[in-house]
C-alpha cells in the first residue's frame, strides 16, 4: 500500500514512547551500551535509562550480557512479519532473484516510507560487486534523490508530497554527481517518468551505476521500485542505456500483473 503522506503538523505524541524509541535508536547506533553510556548520549538519567531497559527487557525487545544491553531478536520477529506482509516484498522477491541472476549484479526490491528509502530485498548475482555495502543499506533508510530506486519513485508521487519530502530530508550530496539543486531534480524526475525509468550514474557511490523502476498499482499508486546496480566497468554502452532498462521495466511489469492479479480476487470493487 501507498505510504502516507507526511504531516503538515506534528500530533501529540507521548513522551515514554518517544523515549522508548530513542534508546532502541540509540542501542542500533552505539550496537549496545551499558546503562551509563546511553545515558549520557540521550541526556536521560542513568535511573530513568534503567527503567526503560529494564521494561524493554522484559518485553524481550532488549538483552543484557554482563553490564551491556543490546537489542533482541524479538526485533527481528517483528521486522519479519513487517516484510512478509508487504505486497511488493512478497510478490517480487522471486523476480528480483531472478533479475540478479540473469545480469550477474545486484538486484534491489525498494519502497519509500516517511520520506525515505527501506530496502526490502537484495539479491546477489554471481558476478556482483560491494556485498557489505549492500548489506549494511538492508539495516538503514536511503536518501531518495541519489539512488535508482529512489528517483523511480519520487518521479511518481506528486510534486507536493516531493517538495515535503525535501522539506524534510533536503538534498545530502553523497558524490560529487550527486543532485543537489531541487530544479535539477525535477527536471530529472520528469524525464524519468516519461521514459518509464531512471539512472543513478555514480550519485550514490563513486564507480557504481544503477538502473531502477518503478512498481505501480492499478490505481496509479506507486508501491516502490527496483534495480540492477554494478560498476560502471560492466554498466555501460548499450547494456546501461538499452539492455537493462528494458529489464528492468519488464521485470516491474511482471511484480505489477503478480500483485494485481492477487489482489484482483479479494477486492469486490475489481471484479468481473
Amino acid at each position: 500500500m501507498p505510504t502516507e503522506p507526511l504531516p503538515d503538523e506534528s500530533p501529540r505524541t507521548l513522551k515514554t514512547v518517544e523515549r522508548t524509541a530513542k534508546i532502541i535508536n540509540a542501542l542500533e547506533t552505539l550496537d549496545g551500551g551499558g546503562v551509563t553510556e546511553l545515558a549520557d548520549s540521550l541526556d536521560m538519567s542513568k535511573s530513568s535509562v534503567y527503567h526503560y531497559l529494564a521494561t524493554l527487557r522484559q518485553e524481550e525487545f532488549v538483552v543484557k550480557n554482563g553490564d551491556e544491553y543490546e537489542l533482541g531478536l524479538q526485533l527481528l520477529l517483528v521486522g519479519e512479519y513487517v516484510r512478509n506482509h508487504n505486497l511488493l516484498y512478497r510478490y517480487g522477491r522471486e523476480e528480483v532473484e531472478e533479475l540478479a541472476d540473469e545480469t550477474g549484479e545486484y538486484a534491489n526490491l525498494f519502497t519509500e516510507e516517511h520520506g525515505k528509502g527501506i530496502n526490502l530485498y537484495k539479491a546477489r548475482g554471481s558476478d556482483a560487486v560491494g556485498t557489505g555495502y549492500q548489506t549494511d543499506k538492508l539495516q538503514q533508510p536511503d536518501d531518495l534523490h541519489c539512488t535508482a530506486t529512489g528517483k523511480a519513485i519520487l518521479a511518481f508521487l506528486s510534486d507536493e508530497r516531493v517538495h515535503k519530502i525535501l522539506d524534510q530530508h533536503g538534498l545530502p550530496r553523497r558524490t560529487d554527481s550527486t543532485i543537489t539543486d531541487r530544479d535539477t531534480l525535477f527536471d530529472r524526475l520528469e524525464t524519468v517518468q516519461e521514459r518509464g525509468y531512471a539512472y543513478n550514474d555514480g550519485e550514490e557511490v563513486e564507480g557504481l551505476r544503477a538502473v531502477g523502476a518503478p512498481v505501480i498499482d492499478r490505481d496509479g499508486n506507486v508501491l516502490g521500485s527496483l534495480s540492477v546496480a554494478g560498476p560502471t566497468s560492466r554498466m555501460k554502452g548499450e547494456r546501461f542505456s538499452e539492455e537493462l532498462p528494458e529489464l528492468v521495466q519488464r521485470t516491474a511489469n511482471v511484480i505489477e500483473v503478480n500483485i494485481n492479479m492477487a489482489t484482483h480476487d479479494t477486492d469486490p470493487t475489481h471484479r468481473g
